[in-house]
């Protein structure tokens, strides 16, 4: 049985086997299932009638007739994407293998409160299925990214301090009554997390993901799968207190947070105080470009801070691959710089040895493949599957 393949009898199953875009026969699904060729049949049959798996040609022969093999069919559905910042809204159309296959990206405030910022996402939402072409009745499902802590079981933000009016809102309820469609919901680290992990980095078991922008945040995956930690809260490292950092007020009312010290707001402020032009994360960004030395050094100070935090993350979990993301991450090797620097000299060697910190390969799209790949997740699971196909 290959890596990553398990016995089990459901549809999802069977589909989680041909997902991998490997062309199998009816025996090989039997083999790894361990399912009688009846049941194989009948599951293969009802995929094919609803459209999730093809034919997809002929095996080798070895006598006889040559058998027919099968494939995961991606475009048989199609999902949405909602990927929510403070400032930002971006909505896709995808695919089952979370392909783009319509965006839109716009400008929101999302101090609007839930009220006015879905209905807006729900009508670009349905302008971007009539785009492609599809039909509503196509979607599986929708996923949303909010910049705020969420229970993701239910979908509700929790205390989330950049949204005011959010708190417990019915963000699920109420996207999903506008949409026709299931609905779940998460933090955007979270969702980010799992977008990089299954487009960019589907080898690799142990990640942390760590959007730097306005706010400070990690998504951690380890064996495999988001660790969300019991009421929702891990990976919450903005809240961290940076060793020997500046005694600086956070917005949670704690001091020398690491947000409150290397966040995007945090940097640009200084940046001001030095009689600068930045007023936000995308003015810092720009500063680095232009190659201002102030600016170069203030962001490796930044990313020195942030090594302080990442280098206790990396002794107690342990990740193969940290990914850096976020509107200030855009200031690239500089901030990278001063994480590895820090990160490298305070971690245990054991846990650097084979360690890398990257950027993130997703060019902003992290967000919305990673509420695509929570919508199909959740679809391959039997309950869902088996609902969906009546």
């Amino acid at each position: 049985m290959a890596a990553g393949e398990r016995r089990t009898g459901d549809l999802s199953g069977v589909v989680q086997l041909l997902r991998d875009g490997q062309p199998r026969t009816r025996a090989e699904l039997g083999q790894l299932t361990g399912l009688a060729r009846s049941t194989v049949s009948a599951r293969v049959d009802q995929l094919l009638a609803a459209g999730l798996v093809t034919p997809a040609g002929e095996a080798s022969s070895t006598g006889g007739r040559p058998p027919a093999t099968l494939a995961f069919h991606p475009g048989a559905r199609i999902a949405l994407a909602i990927d929510l910042g403070a400032t930002h809204a971006r909505v896709a159309v995808t695919d089952l293998a979370s392909t783009v296959l319509a965006e839109h990206l716009d400008t929101i405030a999302i101090s609007d409160g839930p009220g006015p910022v879905l209905d807006h996402v729900a009508k670009v939402a349905a302008k971007l299925v009539e785009h492609t072409g599809r039909h509503a009745s196509e979607l599986v499902g929708a996923g949303v990214g909010l910049p705020g802590p969420v229970d993701h079981a239910t979908g509700r933000p929790t205390n989330p301090p950049i949204m005011p009016g959010w708190d417990d809102a019915d963000v699920a309820g109420h996207l999903g009554a506008l949409l026709g469609t299931p609905v779940l919901v998460d933090n955007d680290v979270n969702v980010m997390a799992l977008g990089e992990h299954a487009t960019e980095f589907a080898d690799v078991d142990h990640l942390l993901f760590v959007k730097v922008a306005t706010g400070i945040g990690a998504g951690v995956i380890s064996d495999g799968a988001i660790r969300r930690g019991a009421q929702g809260a891990a990976g919450d490292v903005g809240h961290i207190a940076v060793p020997g950092g500046r005694d600086v007020l956070c917005r949670c009312g704690n001091t020398g947070c690491l947000e409150a010290v290397a966040g995007g707001r945090a940097i640009a402020a200084e940046l001001a105080a030095a009689g600068l032009p930045a007023l936000t994360s995308a003015d810092v960004v720009a500063l680095v470009r232009a190659g201002d030395v102030t600016a170069l050094r203030t962001v490796r100070d930044a990313g020195r801070a942030i090594g302080e935090v990442l280098a206790t993350c990396v002794s107690m979990l342990n990740p193969s691959v940290i990914v850096l993301g976020g509107s200030v991450a855009e200031a690239g090797e500089h901030l990278l710089a001063g994480i590895r620097e820090v990160v490298y000299r305070r971690s245990l060697p054991l846990a650097t040895q084979h360690l890398r910190i990257v950027s993130s390969r997703t060019k902003g799209r992290a967000g919305v493949l990673g509420a695509s790949t929570m919508v199909v997740d959740h679809l391959l699971t039997s309950g869902a599957l088996e609902e969906l196909l009546g």
